[in-house]
């Protein structure tokens, strides 16, 4: 299918500058187009995902991604969206901020072949430039009232906007300027928010190479819940790509969860799945809800793109045990993923124990004449088997990997004994 068309029916396009043109252009030539973010942590959130994957959209077509992290406007800071002044990062900070980005981005791109992606830093142009050159070369093609007019801008002016802040969509457009000289970039694609930045770029190309300079902007609206929550968030904050702040078994959960009002869209923004695989799917949404096969089926896309298919089949291992309850299938690390979040208490010996004696020692139950009643009822179970001897002995064979005991009380209460 046609790539704007495509875009289109995924609900993708939000607004572009030129759309005949654009699609002209698309039609007849293989384009480089760039998609930037800045380095404000050392991972990027799923808030980030969307602009990066429809630009891999356009690779797949065959033309060339350009990849952008800044290392300069992450030293100065983005106002879009912000009431208040953004704190500065030192160097070293954003140095190791460009690397953990770049090393996410390197996992959703081809970096090989004819249209391989280039992933640049925009430090490398920006770094070495002086305050007159600043000045003469660019600042003087971007009026005052042409600025004041950006939503970005204008919304900051009752609080209070800094000049470091105040230049951060001239910067932006300077790269979209060295992009298009250097790298011959036709096309920068951003969220709804970086409209602003956007078609500063375009006005600086045109005022730097003429007229007849050909460059375009396209972006991506903003990912929404049909409940009004704020996407990419859960309890414990956002859903990091870095494996470390969220684990594969989160990141899996996470889109797992996601509501039947959702999922259909967050399928044809998030996925490279056929038309036909998706309506299929909604299909399937309308008739069988409970099966959760659309659900099932993004979380497994989504997590063996960022995650790859080894961390998919433990999310998904974790996840079939402790659905079923037959957690002594599971590993000590996936004991360690998967009950991340639950209670936990620490034992200061190895040695055996009465059952009755640590339900107590651990708070799981209130006392010894409630934990013998636990026990008798069948509310207590050991590594996931129900346990009704109130004279059970916990001993190393209790222990999976030696490292951990994993008693539930009731359905839900769970408590990780290390």
């Amino acid at each position: 299918m046609d790539l704007l068309k495509d875009l289109e029916w995924r609900g993708i396009i939000y607004q572009q500058t030129d759309e005949e043109n654009l699609k002209t252009i698309l039609d007849t030539e293989k384009i480089s187009l760039y998609c930037g973010i800045d380095p404000t942590a050392d991972s990027m959130h799923i808030g980030h995902l969307l602009p990066f994957l429809t630009l891999r959209r356009f690779q797949q077509h065959g033309h060339r991604p350009i990849v952008l992290v800044g290392g300069a406007t992450g030293l100065i800071g983005d106002p879009s969206g912000k009431s208040e002044e953004r704190k500065l990062q030192t160097l070293e900070a954003v140095e190791h901020n460009v690397r953990g980005i770049q090393k996410q981005l390197q996992s959703i791109f081809d970096f090989e072949g004819e249209n391989g992606a280039a992933m640049v830093n925009n430090y490398d142009w920006i770094g070495s430039i002086d305050m007159v050159t600043f000045l003469r070369d660019y600042g003087k093609h971007i009026g005052i009232n042409y600025m004041l007019a950006k939503d970005t801008i204008s919304s900051r002016l009752d609080t209070g906007i800094s000049f470091t802040e105040f230049t951060y969509t001239i910067l932006q457009a300077m790269d979209f300027n060295h992009l298009y000289q250097n790298f011959g970039c036709r096309v920068q694609i951003g969220g709804s928010d970086q409209w602003g930045n956007i078609t500063t770029g375009l006005e600086l190309i045109r005022k730097m190479n003429g007229e007849g300079a050909k460059a375009f902007g396209l972006t991506i609206p903003l990912v929404t819940k049909a409940d009004g929550t704020k996407f990419g968030k859960t309890e414990g904050g956002s859903v990091w790509l870095d494996g470390e702040k969220t684990t594969p078994y989160e990141f899996y959960q996470f889109w797992l969860n996601t509501a039947d009002a959702d999922v259909v869209k967050y399928l044809k923004f998030f996925t490279f799945l056929p038309h036909e695989e998706i309506e299929a799917l909604e299909r399937a949404v309308e008739s069988e809800p409970h099966l959760r096969q659309a659900q099932k089926t993004l979380a497994e896309e989504m997590t063996r793109l960022i995650h790859g298919e080894e961390a998919l089949q433990q999310a998904i291992k974790i996840s079939a045990a402790l659905f079923s309850g037959h957690v002594k299938d599971l590993s000590a690390d996936e004991i360690k993923v998967g009950f991340k979040d639950v209670p936990s208490f620490e034992r200061t010996s190895n040695d055996d124990v009465a059952l009755v004696e640590l339900l107590v020692e651990a708070k799981i139950s209130p006392s010894k004449r409630q934990a013998r009643e636990d026990i008798q009822n069948g509310a207590i179970s050991i590594n996931g088997e129900k346990n009704t001897d109130v004279e059970y002995i916990i001993t190393e064979n209790d222990r999976i990997e030696g490292q951990f005991t994993l008693i539930r009380r009731g359905k839900k209460k769970y408590t990780l004994i290390k």
